[in-house]
């Protein structure tokens, strides 16, 4: 994409969780995330496993689901996360693997967002969920 995700969403290091927006349709959002090194600090979440906490996939997916929709032009301003749904965990994923996440526009309009997501570790399902923003500012 030719657009920096700093210039899509407000999100900053190092709470920021999307590498790249792949695709992006009315209906889908297609962005990845790598956890490297620089995301040592989130290690301590499990330790003897090497996961990404869970909850930091969840944020993932979220930024970019927003990534997404800015770059569609649907909506503008900042938009925060109020809340999540059938949310469900099937694994975890290692640091320094490339995580693909695949969102689906349910409901997009100039003051809520309700997405739906699943994020994959190679072609494994580890989550999926629901969530909704609303427009802050």
């Amino acid at each position: 994409m030719t657009k920096k995700i700093e210039d899509l969403i407000p999100h900053r290091a190092p709470f920021l969780f999307v590498d790249e927006i792949i695709s992006y349709t009315t209906e889908t959002i297609i962005g990845l995330k790598t956890f490297t090194e620089k995301d040592a600090w989130l290690q301590g979440s499990f330790p003897d496993f090497n996961f990404v906490p869970g909850t930091i996939l969840i944020e993932a997916m979220a930024q970019c689901g927003g990534a997404g929709i800015k770059l569609l032009g649907i909506a503008d301003g900042v938009f925060g996360l109020v809340s999540l749904d059938k949310v469900e965990f099937f694994g975890g994923v290692e640091f320094d693997k490339l995580v693909k996440f695949v969102v689906k526009n349910i409901r997009t309009s100039e003051k809520i967002i309700k997405q739906s997501g699943e994020a994959f570790d190679e072609d494994r399902l580890i989550m999926k969920g629901e969530w909704m923003c609303v427009k802050l500012q």
